[in-house]
């Protein structure tokens, strides 16, 4: 641990949010070389799209800081990209909230198409995934949920719930831009932070092990 590089996660001051604090020695932003901050930043110009996204995401930050839900902030950042139609790639355990949400998304307007992760009905052993049928005989199969979106011609996708790396796959291979209302967690009702928040009590053997008195003092 002592070699470790340290960067943005050990930070404490946070200066290059607002400012008036201290950098950290090893600050990040501080020690940036100045050809990368002005790669991204062309970067957003380069491309229509990025650009749009970029001013839009800050407008929506700004106008409902602490008054949004992540639903109201997602429906808003739709709205003011000028999308249409909205894609859902959903966990087929969440088909009932893909529902919900559906249903207000047409209220506001827009259309809808939603696939869940294992339409196509995809065996796992056909495609080489032994011992795993005790969750489903048929696959997660997320890119075939980017590309029938695709053929929809969807302008934004919003990923509910796909497993972890079963949203890695969607999201290289979605066409539209992406955006996650849920991240799946089953265990703690899709509330994924409550495990970093819980570190320090309940979660800390499980995610740590198990310390023996004399590590503990």
């Amino acid at each position: 641990m002592a070699d470790r590089k340290f960067s943005c996660v050990d930070c404490i001051t946070k200066n290059c949010d607002m400012g008036g604090r201290t950098y950290p020695a090893f600050c990040v932003s501080k020690g940036m070389d100045p050809a990368l901050i002005e790669e991204s930043k062309e970067a957003y110009m380069a491309d229509p799209t990025d650009e749009l996204i970029m001013k839009v995401a800050a407008s929506v930050e700004h106008d409902f800081y602490c008054r949004y839900t992540r639903l109201e902030d997602t429906i808003e950042f739709c709205k003011r990209m000028g999308a249409k139609k909205i894609g859902i790639a959903t966990c087929v355990g969440l088909i009932g909230e893909s529902k919900i949400l559906a249903r207000v998304l047409v209220h506001h307007g827009f259309e809808v198409f939603g696939i869940s992760c294992k339409a196509g009905e995809v065996d796992k052993v056909e495609m080489g995934v032994h011992g795993c049928e005790e969750t489903g005989c048929h696959l997660c199969n997320p890119i075939l949920q980017a590309k029938r979106l695709a053929q929809e011609g969807t302008d934004i996708n919003i990923v509910m719930g796909l497993c972890v790396g079963h949203d890695s796959l969607f999201y290289r291979h979605s066409v539209a831009p992406c955006t996650t209302l849920v991240a799946k967690d089953r265990v703690l009702g899709h509330n994924t932070v409550a495990a970093l928040q819980m570190v320090d009590g309940y979660y800390h053997d499980k995610l740590f092990g198990k310390q023996s008195d004399s590590e503990k003092e």
